[in-house]
């Protein structure tokens, strides 16, 4: 269960999933309500609309839900997830393992202050999505990317998810892992990004964090996309029952998540 502190701040923030119809958000259905901590564990403090926080209560579909890919078609294996994130995953095959990251932040971002969104591409070229609703285009030209005049938009969500679809296009574990600031695992927080840049390579987004008071041993909830686009998951501990919360070990040169091995110096946060 969650508390009542937790349900309150979960009916505080029931519009802040922007791509949800009016009214569809149901506290019930969500990250902090389907996962309790692990035994004798808390979660760790978040500030009030915070990324962290905007993670907690996260939409989630039913329990049970499969993994679709893209086209429709089921993800394999359907063994690594426990939950699937109440979210589009598009028709394409764009929104990837960063990408996955890039989307959750930038629906944070859009439901706070839209005119704050923006993404560097891989070529390091900066996009803000003010300035391509406001008619501001790019395009590919090689390695390099050159203006490209469009129509002036309003800058609604469908019109935000074009915007994302482009970024999908052009970004990717090597751009978003230059946009992230490395921080130390002892510290892990809700929001922060596993990330390998490269090709290949990889992106895992930290949901949430408990913590064990008594020894202060730290547990995280994970998400990801992958290969082909699919729909974000919470993903399942291997190691833990059927669980869903990864012991944290920062004496570990490794982290292991279901379908990627990290090193432990491979945690990023958002600025």
């Amino acid at each position: 269960m969650i508390g009542q502190q937790n349900v309150a701040s979960a009916a505080a923030i029931t519009n802040r999933y922007p791509w949800l119809p009016v009214g569809a958000y149901n506290a019930k259905q969500s990250l902090a309500a389907r996962f309790a901590p692990p035994p004798g564990c808390r979660r760790v403090a978040v500030a009030q609309g915070s990324f962290g926080q905007w993670l907690r209560y996260l939409p989630l579909l039913p329990a049970g839900t499969a993994v679709h890919l893209h086209n429709g078609q089921l993800k394999t294996p359907q063994t690594v997830h426990a939950a699937v994130v109440n979210i589009d995953v598009g028709s394409r095959d764009l929104q990837q393992c960063a990408d996955a990251v890039i989307r959750l932040r930038g629906e944070y971002e859009f439901s706070r202050n839209l005119d704050q969104v923006h993404f560097h591409l891989t070529s390091g070229d900066d996009i803000r999505f003010v300035d391509w609703y406001g008619g501001q285009g790019f395009r590919a030209s090689g390695n390099a990317v050159v203006a490209a005049p469009k129509a002036i938009e309003q800058p609604t969500h469908d019109v935000f998810r074009r915007y994302l679809d482009q970024i999908f296009t052009y970004a990717g574990t090597l751009s978003l892992e230059r946009e992230l600031a490395p921080t130390p695992l002892t510290g892990v927080q809700p929001g922060d990004v596993f990330i390998r840049g490269g090709s290949p390579g990889h992106a895992v987004l930290v949901l949430d964090v408990a913590e064990l008071p008594a020894t202060g041993q730290r547990y995280v909830l994970l998400a990801q996309s992958y290969m082909p686009a699919q729909q974000i998951h919470v993903l399942r501990d291997p190691a833990a029952a059927g669980g869903v919360w990864f012991a944290v070990n920062p004496a570990e040169a490794r982290f292991d998540t279901p379908e990627w091995t990290f090193g432990r110096e491979q945690l990023r946060r958002f600025n």
